[in-house]
Order: C-alpha cells, then structure tokens, then sequence
C-alpha cells in the first residue's frame, strides 16, 4: 500500500539538515527567553517577521510526519495514534514536570530575593493567592507562565497529529487546503483558546497549526511535489524575489525597533508591525517560507558542512530537542535571575547566553549517550559462549 509514499519517506529520513535546524532553534529559544539579553539580538525574529518559534513549529511538524508517516503506511492508523499518543503523554508529562517546579521556583525566588515583581513578570501571579487553582488550571493547559508556550502549544499539535497524517497519506492537498481554510477562518472569527486567570493563548494553536501541517505536507509529499519544487527553485526571478523580501522584512523590523530614524514611512511600518506573532501573521508565514525557500536551495541534503565539528552541537541539540528545550526553560530563568542581580554588562550577557549554550549542549550529549548505554547488551556475546547451554539441564 503506498509504495511510492514510502519510498519517499525513507528517502527523507535522517535529514541532517533537520535535527541542525531544531538544535538552532533551541539556542535561539533560549536566548529570546532571557529578558532583556543583548545576545537574544543576533536572532532570528530581529532578522525579520519570522523567529525560532516558526521554524521549531514547523520543522517538528516535517520529522513528526516522516517518523509517524511510515508507521500510518505499514502498520494503520491506530496502532500510529497509539504511538503518537504515547510521544504526547511524553511531552505533557514533561511539562506538568516543568510547570510545577518552574512555578515554585519562581515564587521562592521572589521571596527569598523580596522581589514579587517576577511573579508578575513570568505569569504566575495566581500562585500566590489560589495555588490550587492555578495548578489545577496548569494541569489544563490553562495557565500560561512564560517561556512555556511553545511546549503547550506542540502538545495540541501533537494530540491532532493522527487525524492530519490520515488526511495527508490519503488526500494531502485536500488536507493542506483545509488547515489553509482554518487558518484564515481562525483568523476572521477570532478562534483561541482562553487562559487563566484571564487572557488567551500566547500561540494560537488554530492558526499555528499552519506552520504544522505544511510541514507535514512537504515531508509526505510525491516526487512530482519535490520535482516541482526544485524547478521553482531553479528559476533565477523566484530567487530574486524570495531575497528582496527578507531584504524589506529585515528594513521594516530594524525600523521598528528604531522609529526615531525614519527609515520607512510609519503607513508602512504599521502596517506590519506589530508583527502579530498570536495569530501567526501571513506576512510572518511568507517571510517563514522565503527562508525554507533560499535554505533548500543553498543547503542540499549531502552538504559538506554536517562534517563540521563546529555544528556538531547544534545537531546533537536537534536530535534531543525535547531535554534541550527542558534545560533551556529552566536556564532562561536562572540566565535573567543572574542578569537583574549581578553587574549588567555585556560581558555578563555574552557568559550567561555562552553558559547556557554549553549547558544544553551537555545535557543533548547526557541524554544520547544514556539512550545508547540502554540498548547495549548487559554482556558481551564473546562472554556468553563460556555459559551452560539451556539443553544440558533439561536432560
């Protein structure tokens, strides 16, 4: 069943380019978790209208698809929901971990340093006044402390992930048209989902499911897809044009980050910006797929630069994104503690962004090298030679 579609899917797996992407958007992540951190401005989000949350979006949207996607065509659709399913306990018992710890953390901190203005500042002011409630709400998803949506929001994802790759290996562009179709309708009504004690979602996942899902699109689509593609981005004119748009993109966010020099005029810069990062803004999902355009082209699955012992890292952090992503939660706390309490200084920055790095750097190389330690044998075969044989004592 399916031939072509899994020829395909094995032929996209262990995409290198993959695990290098998510491991920049852990980092990236981080850093723009750190308030007020002069090293979160080498980023992606002051590049342009699109940021790490984009790209971790939709890059676990294309590696969840090709891992799932061949377990749909082989073995059906429940016994892939059931291990979607069991991938989603995963990531939901990870951040109930992370919530009830980050929370009191956060609260003991405050009090211990008599500063109850970082209560406010991460979002959990109803710790204070209705701890089992805000518990009870964060258990729900509900509550919204900073630096943990984009987790909340891969849980929802990842609870329709079943019903997306049954569409996608059936009828893919049906499929996609409908998240399109969701997408702009999520837009137009207002769809979001409500927070506590009051508020909405930070992400919205009816409009970030876009992101998602076309990359679940591109990772199960035929080769006639990825031929047409590749001639797209052979013609010179679409390059061009993908390069001038992140060349206005990049003008229009640095004038809004300096509106005294009127670099562009304000019709323009309001008109895109704020960048509506809630609802996913089309112009921050066409800036988005510029950048997967040009990145392709320019980054061929065979490139060289995997070889580097520079990006090692970064690879290793992308294949261990979910303990790195923990790490980092905890780390842009500890990073912005250091940062109002010690000298502010750029010297301190570059340290707290560099240690940080190197922190999570070591738990992805922990975390990998303890997953091998699980499936090597208790003894060497060698060893288990010299062992009586089963036959010899049932005589």
């Amino acid at each position: 069943m399916y031939p072509s579609m899994k020829a395909e899917l094995a032929a996209r797996d262990g995409d290198l380019r993959l695990c290098l992407l998510l491991g920049f958007a852990a980092w990236f992540l981080f850093l723009d978790h750190v308030p007020h951190n002069a090293v979160s401005l080498l980023t992606m989000r002051n590049f342009g209208f699109s940021g790490a949350t984009d790209l971790f979006v939709f890059v676990g949207g294309y590696t969840a698809a090709i891992l799932y996607g061949k377990m749909m065509l082989e073995r059906g659709f429940v016994v892939t929901a059931t291990r979607i399913f069991k991938r989603l306990w995963q990531l939901y018992a990870a951040y109930i971990v992370l919530f009830v710890i980050y929370i009191n953390l956060i609260g003991y901190v405050a009090r211990q340093s008599a500063a109850p203005a970082l209560i406010g500042e991460f979002n959990v002011t109803g710790i204070v006044d209705h701890t089992v409630r805000t518990l009870i709400h964060g258990l729900l998803l509900r509550a919204k402390p900073l630096n943990l949506e984009v987790l909340q929001l891969f849980i929802v994802l990842m609870a329709v992930l079943p019903f997306v790759l049954f569409g996608m290996v059936r009828r893919p562009n049906v499929t996609m048209a409908g998240s399109i179709g969701f997408y702009f309708a999520a837009r137009q009504f207002d769809w979001n989902f409500s927070a506590f004690p009051d508020g909405r979602w930070y992400l919205n996942p009816f409009c970030w499911q876009l992101l998602f899902v076309l990359g679940a699109w591109l990772a199960l689509s035929g080769a006639n897809q990825i031929r047409a593609v590749h001639k797209l981005q052979d013609l010179t004119v679409l390059r061009g044009a993908a390069w001038l748009y992140l060349l206005f993109a990049l003008v229009v966010t640095v004038a809004g980050k300096f509106p005294q020099a009127d670099i562009v005029p304000d019709l323009l810069r309001d008109a895109f910006l704020p960048n509506d990062k809630e609802n996913l803004a089309p112009h921050r999902v066409l800036h988005f797929l510029a950048l997967a355009f040009l990145f392709a082209y320019m980054v061929p699955r065979d490139w060289s630069g995997f070889r580097w012992q520079m990006l090692q890292p970064a690879i290793k952090c992308g294949q261990e994104w979910l303990a790195v992503f923990c790490a980092g939660v905890f780390l842009s706390f500890a990073g912005h503690l250091v940062l109002i309490t010690g000298p502010d200084s750029l010297a301190m920055h570059i340290l707290v962004s560099f240690a940080g790095i190197l922190i999570m750097t070591g738990v992805a190389y922990y975390v990998s090298w303890s997953k091998r330690q699980d499936h090597k044998p208790a003894f060497r075969t060698q060893a288990m030679t010299g062992l009586p044989e089963e036959g010899r004592f049932a005589k």
